[in-house]
């Protein structure tokens, strides 16, 4: 296979998955309270959120990448 259909499939499958879960999510831990052997630590849930749009341009430069990778000279 060429290197441009291999990264179109991937960015196909990347596409798909930006729009399966819509989001990224991580969990932070902060510490509040530090007195001697006390340690108290807040945990906090974030998102980084994907745009729809951006699973759509992976898709439709996926295709294009595909397409173009299958010509033939």
């Amino acid at each position: 296979m060429k290197t441009a259909a291999i990264v179109g499939i991937l960015l196909i499958i990347l596409g798909i998955i930006s729009f399966a879960y819509q989001g990224i999510d991580y969990t932070t831990h902060k510490r509040v309270v530090d007195l001697g052997p006390l340690h108290a630590t807040e945990t906090q849930h974030k998102r980084i959120p994907l745009p729809p749009i951006l699973g759509g341009i992976a898709i439709v430069g996926g295709i294009v990448l595909l397409l173009a990778g299958n010509k033939t000279s």
